[in-house]
């Protein structure tokens, strides 16, 4: 049946100034806090999709969770592109990348985030996030390792909410896959203003249950 497979909207925000999701304005906050629930009882989700979107998206829904009082964690998993540490300004490595590669400790790869604004007035902590580093080629083959699947359970058991920047989902599916692998529920990340069917078709291909999609209109 024609829809039938369409994902809710979770949240559609405005898009952060500057791509910077600390800086989201109240509305988009309360639109991604009342999409939060639906990430409940999970805890390890990865966000999908193609383009600037996913990271967007990512970093806006961390954001919520961590203003809302949820420790939470957000990891670039694109190791392609250093998705996080371009929209955030932090460093860019060590992250994921040296890792799995045992080139770096745990402590080593973790950057926290300050929230700013009124809409962050309920978080406790920063938000923690963890990039990609240095790119790699084959990422299918990093992300597939046991480390990947052990760092994941690590932060699982440290964090509350454990937030998944994906590699592209059509662009890089062998990667993605790998990722998808260690996660719960996986959200979609698409521009408010673009068909999605055959972005919607490859997030259902993934191994795990789809939540539904956050929409993002221009800035």
């Amino acid at each position: 049946m024609p829809g039938r497979s369409r994902l809710p909207v979770l949240a559609e925000i405005s898009g952060p100034a500057e791509a910077r999701g600390w800086a989201l304005g109240r509305g988009d906050f309360a639109s991604l806090a009342a999409a939060l629930p639906q990430l409940a009882p999970r805890r390890a989700v990865l966000v999908a999709g193609e383009g600037e979107e996913p990271a967007i998206a990512a970093i806006a829904l961390a954001a919520a969770a961590a203003a809302s009082g949820r420790r939470t964690v957000l990891v670039d998993c694109d190791l392609s592109r250093a998705r996080l540490a371009a929209h955030l300004d932090l460093a860019p490595a060590p992250g994921v990348h040296e890792y799995l590669r045992w080139e770096a400790e745990p402590a080593d790869v973790l950057q926290p985030v300050a929230l700013f604004g009124q809409a962050a007035a309920g978080a406790s902590e920063p938000l923690v996030c963890i990039c990609s580093g240095r790119p790699a080629t084959k990422a299918e083959t990093l992300l597939g390792l046991q480390s990947f699947s052990h760092m994941v359970e690590k932060l699982r058991a440290a964090y509350e909410l454990v937030l998944v920047l994906a590699p592209p989902v059509e662009g890089e599916p062998a990667a993605c896959l790998a990722v998808a692998h260690q996660v719960e529920a996986v959200v979609a990340a698409l521009p408010a203003d673009a068909g999605d069917r055959h972005l919607r078709k490859a997030i259902r291909r993934l191994p795990v249950p789809a939540l539904g999609a956050i929409k993002l209109s221009g800035p």
